[in-house]
């Protein structure tokens, strides 16, 4: 007998998956892309969203649609060994290398560091990123309650708090959009179509998926069509979500220049329009929205990396690597939100073309028969351009990392493989390579 599944449920989870997705991160880059994008709102937003919305959804239906029991299944499509050294990075990557540790320095540095005397900063830091870290490390001890913590109590909180100032940017308009500055003045949407990578979602949509399939089954739902149907209905509902912020809080930033003026980072934006609206009271309410946006983003990374890395290391219990992770995360964000970023990007500039093309790749899998060649190919050649990517990114932020025989072969990307100059260059080799791939052994029919 076919089980009928209620909307209710639907939005539960859906906005369970929305609170794991939606952290500091997703507040304060779009709402500085609105700024620096101005009148070229429009095509620098739908790029963003691209990234940011598109990917992550096609993320959760490849691990739903494709019935993969997790990440390293559905890596082990490209080789056992890609899929564990791919799984181990970007879990570290979206884990307590960086993304964790974020969710701990941005709202510090957004709501609690302007009005802390600068010597004690780091004692303060110290202090908070504890503090944070041993609320996030009680929380995420039962993964069970994960669908509640996050689902039906630290989203609609943090919902009701953001809605509070987004609706009255929208009653209260600033001022008129400014004229695009940098990059946004004629590559808008490919700029706004990096600035998602920013945001990690497509690497974290790998991880969640099977966070997202828990929860699922954890509501009596467990025909495998019926999982697959609430898995992309409750990504819809989340994405849509998303969408519908992502616009206002773009809006918010691109109106807010002839009122508080142009900043270096979204943090300093988002405290500005709160003090423009509400002076100390804005403060308050801002250090509350991002506390609440970043607590809720760490409980479901620390939960999602602490199942994999026990489901990797079955000796050490899944509470010990809550334990370790939270541990590692707190040293790291005591290192400061500046250096997590200027390390995180060139890693992310190596990891989100190999996620997105396993995700298309995943999704696609039915017209070439699930050949491996076509997986292992495809992601070979997507490597050989995203790692000078990665490498680019790395010699920019920090100049005596550069290697002469990496410097030429960048050269040689530049001048000869198209879409590189604008960071797109893997695009035409992951399409040569699934072609060359499809020339391969026969593949298995079996889904």
């Amino acid at each position: 007998m076919k089980q009928k599944i209620s909307f209710s449920t639907y939005a539960v989870i859906g906005t369970m998956l929305f609170g794991m997705f939606f952290g500091a991160g997703n507040l304060i880059f779009p709402i500085q892309l609105g700024q620096l994008a101005g009148t070229n709102f429009w095509p620098a937003l739908i790029g963003f969203l691209v990234t940011a919305i598109g990917l992550p959804f096609l993320g959760i239906l490849a691990i739903g649609l494709s019935g993969s029991n997790g990440l390293r299944d559905l890596a082990n499509r490209v080789h056992p060994l890609f899929s564990a050294v791919f799984a181990i990075a970007l879990y570290l990557t979206i884990g307590p290398f960086f993304a964790i540790p974020r969710t701990a320095t941005v709202p510090f540095v957004v709501g609690f560091e302007p009005y802390i005397n600068p010597g004690s900063t780091s004692l303060w830091l110290g202090i908070f990123s504890f503090v944070f870290f041993a609320i996030v490390y009680y929380f995420s001890l039962n993964p069970a309650k994960i669908l509640d913590y996050i689902g039906k109590y630290l989203t609609p909180a943090f919902l009701i708090f953001l809605f509070v100032l987004i609706i009255t940017a929208i009653v209260k308009p600033m001022g008129h959009f400014g004229n695009p500055s940098g990059d946004y003045t004629n590559l808008a949407f490919i700029t706004g179509f990096k600035e998602g990578y920013n945001t990690m979602d497509a690497l974290a949509s790998l991880a969640f998926g099977i966070v997202v399939i828990h929860a699922i089954k954890g509501q009596g739902i467990t025909n495998t069509k019926d999982i697959a149907k609430a898995t992309w209905k409750s990504g819809v509902f989340a994405m849509a979500l998303m969408m519908l912020i992502y616009g206002l809080i773009t809006y918010m930033g691109a109106s807010s220049i002839s009122a508080i003026g142009s900043f270096q980072n979204g943090g300093e934006i988002f405290a500005a329009v709160a003090h423009h609206y509400y002076g100390s009271f804005g403060t308050i309410l801002l250090a509350i929205i991002i506390v609440l946006a970043c607590l809720k983003t760490s409980i479901g990374l620390i939960t999602s990396c602490s199942e994999f890395f026990h489901q990797f290391v079955p000796k050490i219990s899944y509470k010990s690597f809550v334990l370790i992770l939270c541990i590692v995360s707190f040293i790291i964000a005591n290192f400061g939100l500046n250096n997590i970023i200027q390390f995180a990007v060139p890693v992310l500039m190596i990891l989100y073309p190999l996620a997105i093309v396993l995700i298309l790749l995943t999704l696609c899998a039915p017209l070439f028969r699930y050949k491996q060649s076509v997986f292992a190919v495809s992601m070979l050649l997507t490597f050989f351009v995203s790692f000078f990517d990665g490498y680019s990114a790395l010699a920019a932020s920090l100049p005596g990392t550069t290697v002469s025989l990496f410097d030429s072969i960048k050269a040689f990307y530049t001048n000869y493989l198209p879409l590189y100059s604008i960071g797109l260059g893997w695009m035409i080799p992951a399409l040569i390579g699934a072609i060359i791939g499809c020339f391969g052994p026969k593949g298995d029919k079996k889904k």
